[in-house]
C-alpha cells in the first residue's frame, strides 16, 4: 500500500479507537449515573418511609389515630413486610405501579405484640423516577457531543502522528533502495516516534560508514592487484607453448578480468563514472556488442529506434548479459530489440529465486546448476544501466529460460 493509504489507515484506526473509547466511557458513565440515581431515589424514599412510620407509630400509640399517609395492614403491602416478627421497622422497594401509583418505597412496623396490626407507610417514587429517562437522554446527548469533539481531535492528532511516521518510513524506504544519504532529520517531540527517527538515522550512518569502508577496501585491493596481475600475464606470455602454459595463461587472464571488474564496480559505487551520451541507432549498437562477445546469439529487431545513450556503456551491458546467458544458461541465446527495449533470453534453468527477489549480488552466482563465476557480470550491468538512467529487469520465461530486459529512456 502506498504512503497516503497507510496514513489514512492510521487516521481511521485512531479515530475508530477514540470513538470506541468515547462510546465506552459514555456508556459506562451513563449506566453508573443511571444506577446511582435510581439507587439514590430508592434510598431517600425508603428513608422517608422509615421516618414516616416512626412518626405515625408515635401518634398511633398516643392517640390511637393514624397519621396522614399511615395505614394498618394495607392490601398492597409487600409480602416481606407483612410479618415483622421482631417488632422493628423494616423497609422494602415495590416496583409495581397500581392505579398510577408506584414504584413505591414501603416501611412497616407491628403496632404491638405478635398478631397485632402492622402499621405501614407508602412513599410514591413515580414522580422522581420519571425524571430518570430525561437524565438518560441528557447523558446520551452529552456522549454525542463528546464524540463530536473527540473524533475530529483524534483524527487531527492521528494526522500529525501519521505524518511523522511517514517521514521515518520514507527515509527507511530510501535507505532500503540504496540511498544511504537519506536521513529523517530532527523530529519534533521526545516520544517513541522521535526515538525511532533517531535510530533510523543512526542506523543509516553506521550502514553508510561500513559500506564506504568495504567499497574502499575493494577498490584498494583491486588497485593493488592490478600491477602484479599485469606482471603475471606478461610472464605467462614468456612461457614455452604447451598445455601447462595455456592453463596458466587462461587462469591469469581470469584473474585480470576479475580485478578489472572489481575496479569497475568500485568506480560505479564511488560515483566516479560519467556517461558520455550520443544519439545512436540501438539495433546497430546491440549487433556490434553481441559480435564482440565471441558468443553465438541471434539478434532480432522488431522495431528500430534511435536512442540517446553512452554507446560504450550500452555495449558493456549487452556483452555482460549475453556472456551471463551463455555461462549460466543454455542455447539458443536470443537478443531482441523492440523500440527502446533490449531483451536477452537463454533457454537454461532460469534465474534463481534469490536473484529475482533481491537482484544480482556480487560474488553470488545463485544456484549451482547455473555454472561458475564471480557474480559480477550482472552487478556491473545493473550499475551501468543505473548510470545511463535505464531500467534492467530480471525474470524467468514461462516455458523456461532466463530473461533480462534493458529499457532505455526515449
Amino acid at each position: 500500500m502506498n504512503g497516503p493509504g497507510r496514513r489514512r489507515g492510521i487516521r481511521r484506526r485512531i479515530a475508530a479507537l477514540a470513538a470506541g473509547a468515547a462510546c465506552l466511557v459514555a456508556l459506562v458513565l451513563g449506566v453508573l449515573v443511571h444506577l446511582w440515581t435510581v439507587d439514590d431515589i430508592r434510598g431517600r424514599g425508603e428513608g422517608r418511609a422509615f421516618n414516616a412510620v416512626y412518626a405515625a407509630m408515635d401518634v398511633y400509640h398516643r392517640t390511637g389515630a393514624l397519621a396522614d399517609g399511615a395505614m394498618l395492614d394495607p392490601p398492597g403491602l409487600p409480602a416481606e413486610l407483612r410479618d415483622p416478627a421482631d417488632g422493628n421497622r423494616h423497609t422494602a422497594y415495590d416496583g409495581r405501579v397500581v392505579d398510577g401509583v408506584g414504584p413505591s418505597a414501603w416501611a412497616a412496623q407491628r403496632t404491638g405484640g405478635p398478631g397485632s396490626p402492622v402499621l405501614a407507610v407508602q412513599v410514591n417514587l413515580g414522580p422522581e423516577l420519571s425524571h430518570v429517562p430525561r437524565l438518560d437522554a441528557a447523558m446520551a446527548v452529552a456522549a454525542l457531543l463528546a464524540l463530536a469533539v473527540a473524533v475530529p481531535a483524534s483524527v487531527y492528532g492521528a494526522g500529525l502522528l501519521a505524518r511523522r511516521l511517514q517521514r521515518v518510513a520514507e527515509t527507511a524506504t530510501r535507505i532500503s533502495a540504496g540511498d544511504l544519504d537519506a536521513r529523517t532529520g530532527p523530529v519534533a517531540g521526545r516520544d517513541e516516534v522521535a526515538a525511532i527517527a533517531a535510530t533510523v538515522d543512526a542506523m543509516a550512518d553506521t550502514l553508510a560508514q561500513r559500506l564506504r569502508t568495504e567499497r574502499q577496501f575493494t577498490a584498494d585491493v583491486a588497485h593493488e592487484l592490478r600491477t602484479p596481475v599485469g606482471g603475471l600475464l606478461a610472464a605467462a606470455d614468456l612461457l614455452p607453448d604447451g598445455e601447462a602454459e595455456d592453463l596458466i595463461r587462461a587462469r591469469v587472464r581470469d584473474l585480470r578480468d576479475l580485478v578489472e571488474d572489481l575496479l569497475e564496480i568500485s568506480r560505479l559505487d564511488a560515483g566516479a563514472e560519467q556517461a558520455v551520451r550520443a544519439r545512436v541507432p540501438l539495433a546497430e549498437v546491440v549487433r556490434e556488442a553481441v559480435g564482440r562477445t565471441g558468443f553465438a546469439a541471434q539478434v532480432a529487431v522488431l522495431a528500430e529506434r534511435t536512442v540517446e545513450t553512452d554507446p560504450r556503456r550500452l555495449e558493456r551491458i549487452i556483452a555482460n548479459l549475453v556472456a551471463n546467458a551463455h555461462r549460466h544458461g543454455a542455447p539458443p541465446v536470443v537478443v531482441t530489440v523492440d523500440g527502446p527495449a533490449v531483451e536477452v533470453r537463454d533457454h537454461g534453468p532460469g534465474f534463481p529465486a534469490d536473484l529475482l527477489a533481491h537482484g544480482p549480488r556480487r560474488f553470488r552466482t545463485g544456484a549451482a546448476d547455473r555454472g561458475t563465476g564471480h557474480g559480477l557480470g550482472l552487478t556491473i550491468a545493473l550499475g551501468q544501466a543505473q548510470l545511463l538512467g535505464a531500467e534492467l529487469h530480471f525474470a524467468n520465461a514461462p516455458d523456461g529460460g532466463a530473461v533480462a530486459t534493458l529499457r532505455l529512456a526515449d
